[in-house]
């Protein structure tokens, strides 16, 4: 048979047939050597054996049992687990017996996004920190990827260009420990990594870093089916989906129609029948564009929502950067119905897209570009439930849609983390975040949310810690009129306040702060090192797309 021609419905019921097929004992796929589980929760641990098979699960002193169903689908649910850096065997039994090694009791966290959230440490050019990584407690799994136009209930390697299932699934990466070796943990991903190495330091806990994030993706892949009947702002999505498949199949069936018409004329003439025409990947699983709605979810998410987790990771945007409400609205269903799946409101910690490409003066903001997106993502803040956003306008890399950086936005993230998670009190977590404006005279006074223990003019080079630029003026600021005629303005650290004013505009009315694309020499931050990030008080333009 050739594997290229299996249409995705065909393969997808050869995958799903295959493991009832057997009576061997199969845990998912989720679980291999080395993996951490999560604690203080329920565990399910779950698979597939022949249909009425007693199977029996022993971890941790617990010993479990559970008879498949008809379709050989058996779940045990572990008792809660205290963290435990102490290794330990999972051991599963039936006809045949399954032995997991060296698995640690602590904090998972999923890190889905696109190609920043999988970026591996081989590439972000910090040699040092590899020679050092032999943290034991630390666990992650790397990359794989699944776009599929239904819901897959395993792990599977099946991106858009392959399709050959015996080799897809030998592709799928175990749970790996965090050594020092380049080659062992170079997909080990940077952000995760960083994230990873900070809390556990200051807490002890056993952490697992568990990638599910595909270059080039845009939000709404991830989304699952449900959240456009839970969430009205993105129902039309939806509609979009469905409309990619009537396409589809309509002209799929037309295609074959027309050829099978063809051959029968042919075969009745005596002449040769053609090949059959090339039937085009479903919408949903065309990686260049035909409709990602749902793809991700279904292939790499959906199977995943039995496995408990500590929260999420998110690094997105770059696909959608132009938006604004409507990824505040795509983003806030994401988190929402993600939660909804899972069963709890875990944590949701997402990074405010850096600076990119060349900086221009003007102080009105240049283009639409990212400025769109992080005043999305600074706005998600109110909406999202547990949410915390890592601010990086000062760590990109004005070339490179991949910035090689990755330490200060992992360990941005940790802050959240460290505060919101792990009981570390006094710890100043968030950068500087625009809370509102008043008036005085000629003036505008603009407050803040996470000043710490102040406000600085800084400075940030490369990996080297941000240090208080003494005597040097603040950066970026606009200001503008009734008029709507931006001007850069002059702005003064006063408290933990800012005045902002310009000759030029007696009456100000609005004030904007690094919103551009790039908004290079901004140089607002708390005195802790944690950038302001964009903001921008009006809304002169219609900004929803």
């Amino acid at each position: 048979m050739n594997m290229k021609l299996i249409s995705p419905v065909v393969f997808a019921a050869v995958l799903g047939a295959a493991p009832a097929a057997h009576a061997d004992v199969k845990l998912h796929r989720v679980f291999t050597d080395h993996m951490v589980l999560q604690r203080d929760i329920n565990v399910n641990v779950w698979g597939l054996a022949a249909p009425g098979e007693k199977v029996i699960v022993q971890f941790g002193g617990q010993n479990m049992s559970a008879l498949t169903d008809d379709k050989g689908k058996w779940s045990v649910k572990l008792a809660p687990l205290k963290a435990n850096p102490t290794p330990q065997n999972l051991t599963v039994s039936g006809k045949n017996k399954i032995e997991l090694t060296d698995i640690l009791v602590g904090d998972i966290w999923l890190c889905s996004g696109q190609s920043n959230m999988a970026f591996g440490v081989g590439g972000i050019n910090t040699p040092e920190d590899i020679k050092t990584a032999d943290y034991p407690l630390m666990r992650y799994r790397g990359g794989w990827g699944c776009w599929s136009g239904s819901l897959m209930e395993d792990l599977v390697e099946k991106p858009w260009f392959r399709v050959a299932i015996d080799e897809d699934l030998n592709r799928l990466k175990p749970w790996k420990r965090i050594v020092p070796d380049v080659k062992a943990i170079d997909d080990c991903p940077g952000v995760g990594f960083y994230f990873a190495r900070k809390v556990q330091k200051e807490t002890g806990v056993p952490i697992g870093i568990l990638e599910c994030a595909i270059g080039g993706s845009s939000i709404e892949a991830w989304l699952p089916p449900t959240a456009f009947t839970d969430y009205s702002a993105v129902a039309y999505l939806a509609k979009q989906r469905q409309q990619a498949l009537d396409n589809w199949h309509k002209k799929t069936i037309e295609d074959m129609e027309k050829w099978v018409d063809e051959a029968k004329r042919n075969m009745a003439d005596g002449k040769e029948v053609s090949n059959p025409p090339a039937v085009a990947p479903h919408p949903n699983e065309d990686f260049r564009g035909r409709c990602e709605v749902s793809s991700l979810y279904n292939g790499m998410i959906h199977p995943l929502i039995q496995f408990p987790i500590k929260g999420v990771l998110w690094y997105q945007g770059e696909n959608n950067g132009s938006e604004q409400q409507t990824y505040i609205d795509k983003l806030s269903a994401l988190a929402g119905s993600w939660r909804k799946l899972w069963g709890y409101e875990f944590p949701f910690y997402y990074v405010q897209l850096p600076n990119f490409e060349q900086a221009v003066d003007d102080p009105s903001g240049g283009k639409p570009g990212w400025q769109m997106i992080r005043m999305g993502m600074l706005q998600a803040l109110k909406v999202i439930p547990k949410s915390g956003m890592a601010v990086t306008i000062d760590v990109g890399d004005p070339k490179d849609i991949h910035p090689r950086n990755k330490r200060d936005v992992g360990e941005r993230l940790a802050l959240w983390a460290l505060a919101k998670d792990y009981g570390k009190t006094g710890l100043v977590f968030s950068s500087p975040l625009y809370t509102g404006m008043r008036s005085e005279g000629g003036k505008i006074r603009l407050t803040f949310d996470g000043t710490g223990s102040g406000l600085m003019a800084g400075k940030k080079d490369g990996l080297d810690p941000v240090q208080a630029d003494a005597g040097a003026k603040l950066q970026r600021f606009a200001i503008a009129g009734e008029d709507k005629q931006w001007v850069w303005a002059d702005a003064v650290i006063d408290g933990k306040t800012v005045l902002v004013s310009s000759p030029s505009v007696p009456k100000p009315v609005a004030v904007r702060y690094a919103y551009s694309m790039n908004p290079q020499g901004a140089n607002l931050y708390n005195k802790e090192g944690l950038p302001a990030s964009p903001f921008r008080t009006d809304n002169w333009e219609d900004t929803r797309r």
